[in-house]
């Protein structure tokens, strides 16, 4: 058994979406305020921590409506015979969370609660959880009764003073509810039909309605079915230096929140679980209570000699009497005061093997690293999750007691929010590699598949997100509004184990490549794919020297090459993530029975051997079209806010030579298109390898054929990447120019950028054609 997915409805921006749950890791990844964090919000509210819930956790587009119930009420009040209106009306703009199970046929005994039909044989089982009124006629009434009490106020006022503009609570159904929301709102619970389970259209989901005048359940749907533990971003780690004042208002709160976070604390609560020998002994405790007994009476015996004297002078006070008690002392030993102190976890500062006589060099916890303090914690964690959920030691006494069967609950759900808090990168990969081993690492789990174990993480890391596979990705992508609907953003849900299909030579070698780098893709708010190690390294400084917004913006910048970027294409239209393409030309020309590559000329029926220009974007191969393409041509627009541009080399005129007249210049390759954008630079530069034959050729030849060639093949065997590095130590580079085509992209890539911060469309803006199986 496991949560196939879930589909959360009206829960702030998640609108509609559906998130569909591996069997073992899911990781959450996307670009900042995504929807990752509502995400797992929901999941904590609706099945953990259920009475928690405020007014902001609805979806802000939908209180125009909640508001209008409120209006419409007051209007219906004062109609002869009103009555409380049906709880339907809010059934579109309630929050809810359909939860699907995955349930063998020998598992339907844990289940029979769920049930929909007796027909039911195995399958898809849904249960939905809706934060709604637990009565509609109080809420009626009380929020008819609080309106009417401002409205008489205000003209009891107004009687006195006819100027008064005052208004007074609650204006609205939303100011009633910010007081007032968990007094009438409650979590409850229906069983869902699963041959009504729909797919989700273009990332929206569709859930099923309910039934008109269905019951709810009585009890916790998933109570004995699965066990839910999380651990919240806000993990409370403080540095020791951190000396905050007592005297603030929320200090104590803040130290108790932290303490329950560190190590000593995790080992006191686990030892109490499960490790106590004062309580529910058995056979293996008589040791250590044997031990316990002895100490305390030697610990009496000494502290009677001790106290002797001291006792003998209150003798002399005529106490105790002849009628009065005798004092004595007796201890009581406890195993827990032993761990109950802020230095019960220590480190060892210096490895002291070997040294009898002197005691060890250790540190107390708070004196480690935020990092290490983390990781320890996080895992200790998991293993208490484990251990509570299996029962070890004495929480199967305590479980016993309480149950008649003793079982467990077959799934366990475990919620992870962003654990690369306070980690380098080295110790994010080893925690997500060994999470889910931790908490299969029991006897009665391992590899077996009666009781099942789904973790579920979101993260801001590409680090953590390397170390995952495609199937365990789920892509959050924001939606812009509809200005005309009054919408607010929103969001979608990709999982990206459907991205490439059945599995090929395509997702194979992007799972490789993506492996080789870093995932920075999935974080990003627009990629910029390149061609070779010279752009890489030069275009992060054209942006950082020229396009300041472009620059405030997180960009991630691949090295992917022209003969693999398209291989990109899939993955990239699922993402629905603005990419720039900057590719080279790449002319050839037929020699034979093969195509060789050659510096571009005009009207000799040369081709393109990119396959991003011939299969993606613009579609073409031969170069005089590609050469005389316009901007619009380049780019391929999917929505509004989702279109990828191509950039390759352009016609560009040079003067050649110093005194001559201007000429076109037709470049293939990015380093020779930046020699013709610098002719002045480069005819007076000083350098070695590349720069200094560039520099040569430039003096040598009058013409822009003779030079083109002459580069073309300086660089066949030319170290690219130290051209660029050479031109980003020289001083000249201040004067460097972008070369046009570079240019261009960047400034359309702003362009994108800056549209996309409004997070708002107009639907008479969608373009007219739109390519099939995109986003909305």
């Amino acid at each position: 058994m496991h949560i196939k997915f879930v589909e959360i409805q009206n829960f702030r921006k998640l609108k509609s979406i559906r998130i569909e749950f591996a069997k073992e890791k899911t990781l959450f990844v996307g670009a900042n305020n995504s929807g990752k964090t509502s995400a797992m919000e929901a999941l904590c509210l609706f099945l953990v921590d259920k009475n928690r819930f405020e007014t902001h956790d609805f979806t802000l587009s939908n209180w125009r409506q909640i508001n209008k119930i409120g209006s419409d009420w007051e209007s219906q009040s004062t109609l002869p015979g009103s009555k409380s209106p049906p709880l339907s009306e809010w059934e579109y703009v309630l929050p809810t969370m359909d939860v699907w199970l995955q349930v063998a046929d020998n598992e339907i005994h844990h289940v029979i609660h769920l049930l929909p039909t007796l027909d039911w044989k195995g399958g898809l089982l849904g249960v939905r959880l809706r934060f709604e009124p637990k009565n509609i006629d109080d809420l009626y009434k009380d929020y008819l009764l609080a309106k009417n009490a401002a409205r008489e106020t205000i003209q009891v006022a107004k009687q006195k003073n006819s100027e008064l503009t005052i208004e007074l609570w609650p204006r609205t159904m939303r100011e009633f509810l910010d007081k007032r929301l968990n007094n009438f709102f409650a979590i409850r619970a229906y069983t869902l039909d699963p041959t009504k389970c729909a797919g989700p259209q273009n990332g929206i989901a569709h859930p099923q309605l309910l039934p008109i005048g269905v019951e709810y359940m009585d009890d916790d749907p998933f109570r004995g079915l699965i066990r839910i533990d999380d651990i919240t971003a806000q993990r409370g780690l403080s540095d020791v230096s951190n000396k905050r004042s007592q005297s603030d208002s929320d200090s104590q709160q803040n130290r108790d929140y932290g303490d329950k976070w560190k190590l000593s604390a995790q080992l006191r609560e686990y030892y109490t679980k499960h490790l106590d020998p004062s309580e529910l002994q058995d056979p293996s405790d008589l040791d250590a209570l044997q031990a316990i007994d002895s100490a305390q009476c030697s610990f009496d015996q000494k502290l009677q000699v001790g106290f002797s004297k001291a006792l003998l002078e209150l003798e002399g006070l005529n106490y105790p009497g002849i009628s009065d008690p005798k004092l004595t002392i007796s201890t009581k030993i406890r195993p827990m005061d032993g761990l109950n102190h802020p230095s019960a976890v220590q480190f060892e500062v210096i490895d002291q093997s070997g040294e009898t006589r002197e005691r060890p060099l250790r540190l107390p916890e708070q004196y480690n690293g935020l990092g290490y303090q983390n990781l320890i914690s996080m895992v200790f964690k998991l293993m208490i999750f484990r251990d509570g959920w299996m029962q070890v030691g004495k929480a199967a006494k305590r479980a016993s007691a309480k149950t008649t069967n003793g079982s467990f609950p077959p799934l366990h759900l475990v919620l992870v929010e962003e654990p690369e808090a306070h980690l380098h990168a080295q110790v994010q990969q080893v925690f997500i590699r060994k999470a889910y081993d931790v908490l299969r690492n029991h006897d009665d789990l391992g590899n077996k598949t009666n009781l099942t174990t789904q973790l579920i993480i979101s993260t801001h890391s590409s680090h953590i997100a390397h170390e995952c596979e495609f199937s365990c990705l789920r892509y959050f992508r924001r939606v812009p509004a509809q200005k005309n609907v009054n919408d607010v953003p929103t969001s979608t849900v990709v999982n990206l184990s459907e991205v490439f299909g059945k599995e090929g030579k395509t997702q194979r070698f992007v799972t490789r490549y993506l492996k080789t780098t870093h995932c920075d893709l999935f974080f990003a708010d627009a990629a910029i794919l390149v061609e070779g190690p010279a752009e890489r390294m030069l275009i992060p400084y054209f942006i950082r020297e020229h396009f300041n917004k472009l620059n405030q913006s997180y960009i991630t910048v691949l090295e992917i090459g022209g003969s693999h970027a398209h291989r990109l294409r899939p993955l990239i239209q699922h993402l629905g993530l603005i990419t720039l393409v900057i590719t080279d030309l790449d002319a050839a020309k037929k020699n034979a029975n093969s195509w060789q590559a050659i510096q571009p000329t005009r009207e000799e029926g040369l081709i393109t051997r990119n396959m991003v220009l011939r299969s993606w974007i613009p579609k073409k191969r031969k170069i005089d079209e590609l050469l005389d393409l316009d901007k619009t041509s380049k780019i391929k627009v999917y929505d509004p806010f989702f279109s990828v541009c191509v950039s390759y080399q352009c016609p560009v005129n040079v003067q050649l030579p110093e005194n001559g007249d201007k000429k076109e210049a037709l470049s293939n390759t990015f380093e020779d298109a930046l020699v013709y954008e610098n002719i002045e630079l480069f005819r007076s530069i000083n350098g070695s390898g590349l720069i200094k034959k560039f520099s040569e050729a430039i003096a040598e030849y009058s013409t822009t054929v003779e030079l083109g060639k002459a580069m073309f093949e300086a660089l066949k065997n030319g170290n690219k990447a130290k051209f660029a590095l050479d031109l980003l130590y020289l001083q000249e580079n201040k004067t460097l120019k972008i070369p046009t085509y570079i240019r261009e992209g960047l400034t359309w890539l702003q362009d994108q950028l800056q549209r996309k911060q409004k997070e708002v469309w107009i639907p008479s803006e969608i373009p007219s054609t739109v390519e099939e199986g995109t986003h909305t």
